[in-house]
């Protein structure tokens, strides 16, 4: 009966956490493999075990040679077409997985960019209407320039007014019945 970890309390020290097994370990191999094959240094390899074959076979002594010269390095070539079978299935895979988080990745980038397409144009609208409105601000706002010229034209118009002579107004009109005065004042000594 396997004990389940219990939430509430830390991990001691006695007991060990087991590493999740990747479910994708292969298909990282081949992006390894093919990422190596396509290197400088494995065909510097390939072709130093090919030399290395070629001469242990033709140089060193007959009983200690494995592939015979005569018959073309049968041994060989069955050694580099097994290394090729194998190598483009692999790539070939590696190719697919980089092709799917290519796929991901587009699609990813395309999310983004009517993201940002989208923020762009309620940004460009708030801005329009932020812009209007200071218009519509600025319109019915009076500066204090505007202001003073208007205070300074009616101020003129009032002494206009006041400077025209008397009699140019009306004389007051003529009234029927008895006028209540009021008595002078008089000075005080």
């Amino acid at each position: 009966m396997a004990r389940s970890p219990r939430l509430d309390a830390p991990l001691g020290r006695g007991t060990t956490r087991q590493r999740p097994t990747s479910r994708d370990r292969f298909g990282r191999f081949t992006e390894w493999v093919a990422r190596a094959m396509g290197t400088p240094a494995f065909l510097l390899i390939l072709s130093l075990f090919c030399i290395l074959w070629i001469v242990w076979n033709t140089m060193s002594p007959t009983s200690l040679r494995f592939d015979d010269a005569a018959l073309g390095f049968t041994a060989l070539t069955l050694v580099l077409s097994l290394q090729a079978s194998y190598a483009a299935p692999l790539i070939l895979l590696a190719q697919n997985r980089q092709d799917d988080r290519d796929r991901v990745q587009i699609e990813q980038d395309r999310q983004r960019a009517e993201r940002n397409l989208a923020d762009t144009e309620y940004l460009a609208r708030e801005i329009v209407a932020l812009r209007m409105a200071l218009e519509e601000r600025n319109a019915h706002v009076v500066t204090r320039d505007v202001l003073r010229q208007e205070l300074k034209a009616l101020l003129a118009d009032l002494g206009e007014h006041d400077a025209e002579p008397e009699a140019s107004a009306p004389a007051p009109a003529p009234t029927t019945g008895p006028v209540a005065t009021r008595p002078p004042r008089r000075p005080r000594a």
